[in-house]
Parts: structure tokens; C-alpha cells; sequence
């Protein structure tokens, strides 16, 4: 089979989907890559390193027409759609709770799908869950971004004209950008503090040395290792708790998001108006409307001295590593789906159930859904 690496073609995307030592590896297991010109260049990824994986390099409108397996980062677009034809198996992450339009075009053009967003959370499917691995990068950079729009240093100072105070963070969503977020802030000398609707993770927070924001009664558990929507009254409560940590904190990362909805409001526009002066917050949910009700997706907004940072949990400027990692999860998930034959298709099995959202053109989870709502 051949597996075609296409390049990302989202503005501001730097990152590849596979890098030239994933490929060597594929090759090994009997697949024939097809690389697009440039595909990896942003990454630091030349054709010439692909060559010598043993990729062949081809354009774009070779690929589609002879590849049998397509992968990349984002979901495929309109323009790319087009160039599908039936029978093609595409990996890559397709937000299908959110993009009902692009799931109904896939399954008109006859192909199966896989969205490696939807991948479980559970133990064996840790090394394909690219969720994990790019968030963890997002909560390291979105350190390293705070401490440049700081106008203040994160450690503890003793010098001979005064000792400067270590700066305070507070972390909003313990996932894995939130654990790396806190981790990463430590070693940089900040007092971090952290809060999130899972009370199972106070224990994660404590471990990394940061404290551990509790709220009155017990927080809500995970469902299948993501955060759930917290009812209006534990909101209510959480937001009376955090506010004496978030108006002393020079810098607040937020990183709540829900599968399929809308983030949550975390910080209201009244209460960035009461934090102080220089705080930076850096929005990592703007993407799904934000964990800040003040931020905007890639923009910079000074509310009140406060300046609110809008991005999105996707490490592009730390592109080299991402790509690395986004390839062996690729990698890892290839080889679970195929064997010397080709694709097993085992629809029962759980990692396959939960990625496979089309399959030869018919979109499974509205099949599930049916046959759900007919049997209750």
C-alpha cells in the first residue's frame, strides 16, 4: 500500500505529519511513501532527508490520485475533498462531533476515515493518543509565552540591591497541557497553583510541587480521562474559590476544553477587570470560544492593564519536536490497524470503533446513533 504525507495547508501551520525517520520505519513494514514537495520543510524536514527514508517525492495531484493511504495534521479541506476518490482510507483529526458537514462530504466521496482526535483514553492506545503528545508541548510553550509577555522574571532573586519576589502562576485544567504547564513553570522558579473540575487530579498537581485549588465538595470525575461539564453551581463555587489566587497571579494559563462543545467560561470580563496590573492570561481553549471570556482566538487584547492572549492548544512554533511526536503516534497507529494484509478492519475492537468515524462512505457514529435512539 502506499501511504501519501501531504503538506498542511492551514495558515500558520508549520508541522508535518511525518518525518523522514517515521518513514524509514513504514518502509520497513512493507509501505511505499509518497511525500509532497516541501511537505515537511517548515518542520526542518527537507525532501532530501525523505529520499533517503526511501520516500519518493511527488506532488499534491500525484499523491491523491495514487496514494491508498493520505495523512495529515488538519482536516481535509474543501478544495482537497475534492481530489478524494472512493476507496482511499484518510487519517487525521477531524473534530467529527464539531464538523457534521465535513464527516457527510467524506462519506459522500466513498472513502473510510479515521480521526486520530478521537482517540481513547486508555492505557494501550497511549502511544497513538497525538491529543497527549501535542498538548504536552502546548503547556510548555505556553510557559515560555507567558514569561516573554511578563514584565516580570518567574524565579526568586536575591541580589545586591533587593531581593525580587518569585512571580505566581495559576494553572486552570489539569489535563496533559496543564500537568506540563505546572511543571514547567516550577522549574522556572514560579509559585504555581492549579485547579480543575477533577478532583482525582490534586494528586498530580501536589506531586509536581504546586498547589492545589480545592473546591467546596468533591469536584466531578472524568469520563474516559476527559473533563466533563460542570453544573452551574460547581462553576459558581469554583469561581469563588480561585478568584484570591487568580487576582494575586501575574500569570494564568487556561486549558479546559470539552470534546464536541464549547470551552467553558473560567474567567469572566468582570474579573480580569479585578486582576492586576501586568497579569498576563494566555487563552490555550480560544479555539472552541475560550476558557476567558475576554480573549480572542490569535489575538492580543490589554483589558484594564491585564493582557489576554487567545490561542490554541497546537505547538507550531515548536515544530520540529510536534511533527516528531504527531509521527510516531501515525506510526504506532498504522501498525495497530494493519498486518501483513493490509487493513484488519476489526470494528469491534475499541481503538478502531473509536477512530473509525466513516467507513467506505458510511458515517458509523450517526449509524450508532440510530441504533441507540431506536433501542432506548
Amino acid at each position: 500500500m502506499i501511504i501519501g504525507i501531504l503538506k498542511e495547508v492551514q495558515k500558520g501551520e508549520k508541522r508535518v505529519s511525518m518525518t523522514p525517520t517515521i518513514v524509514k520505519l513504514l518502509i520497513k513494514r512493507g509501505f511505499d511513501c509518497y511525500v509532497e514537495n516541501d511537505a515537511g520543510l517548515a518542520a526542518k524536514f527537507k525532501d532530501s532527508h525523505y529520499e533517503k527514508s526511501g520516500a519518493s517525492i511527488k506532488s499534491r495531484d500525484e499523491i491523491f490520485k495514487e496514494a491508498d493511504i493520505l495523512v495529515k495534521i488538519n482536516p481535509f479541506n474543501k478544495d482537497e475533498i475534492k481530489l478524494l476518490r472512493e476507496g482511499q482510507v484518510l487519517i487525521s483529526k477531524l473534530y467529527h462531533l464539531s464538523s457534521p458537514k465535513l464527516i457527510e462530504a467524506l462519506s459522500e466521496k466513498g472513502v473510510s476515515a479515521f480521526s486520530m482526535d478521537a482517540m481513547p483514553r486508555i492505557s494501550r492506545a497511549q502511544d497513538m493518543d497525538v491529543l497527549s503528545s501535542q498538548n504536552n508541548l502546548a503547556g510548555y510553550k505556553a510557559v515560555i509565552l507567558g514569561a516573554y509577555e511578563m514584565s516580570k522574571i518567574f524565579p526568586l532573586m536575591m541580589t545586591a540591591a533587593g531581593t525580587i519576589t518569585p512571580s505566581r502562576v495559576l494553572i486552570f485544567g489539569v489535563g496533559v497541557a496543564g500537568l506540563q504547564a505546572i511543571a514547567t513553570a516550577k522549574r522556572l522558579g514560579a509559585i504555581v497553583e492549579a485547579t480543575d473540575i477533577r478532583s482525582e487530579t490534586k494528586e498530580q498537581v501536589e506531586s509536581l510541587g504546586a498547589k492545589f485549588i480545592s473546591v467546596d465538595n468533591e469536584g466531578e470525575k472524568s469520563e474516559g480521562g476527559y473533563a466533563k461539564e460542570a453544573s452551574d453551581e460547581y462553576k459558581q463555587r469554583q469561581k469563588e474559590a480561585v478568584e484570591k489566587s487568580l487576582f494575586n497571579a501575574d500569570l494564568v494559563i487556561t486549558t479546559a476544553l470539552i470534546p464536541g462543545r464549547k470551552a467553558p467560561i473560567l474567567i469572566t470580563e468582570e474579573q480580569v477587570h479585578k486582576m492586576k496590573t501586568g497579569a498576563v492570561i494566555i487563552d490555550l481553549a480560544a479555539g472552541q470560544g475560550g476558557n476567558c471570556e475576554s480573549s480572542k482566538l490569535n489575538k492580543i487584547l490589554r483589558v484594564n492593564g491585564v493582557k489576554v492572549i487567545g490561542t490554541i492548544m497546537s505547538p507550531e512554533s515548536v515544530s520540529t519536536n510536534a511533527s516528531e511526536l504527531f509521527a510516531k503516534n501515525i506510526y504506532n497507529f498504522v501498525a495497530h490497524l494493519t498486518d501483513e494484509n493490509g487493513f484488519k478492519w476489526d470494528l469491534e475492537e475499541e481503538i478502531t470503533d473509536g477512530t473509525l468515524i466513516v467507513h467506505k462512505g458510511i458515517n458509523r457514529k450517526q449509524i450508532n446513533k440510530i441504533a441507540y435512539e431506536s433501542n432506548n
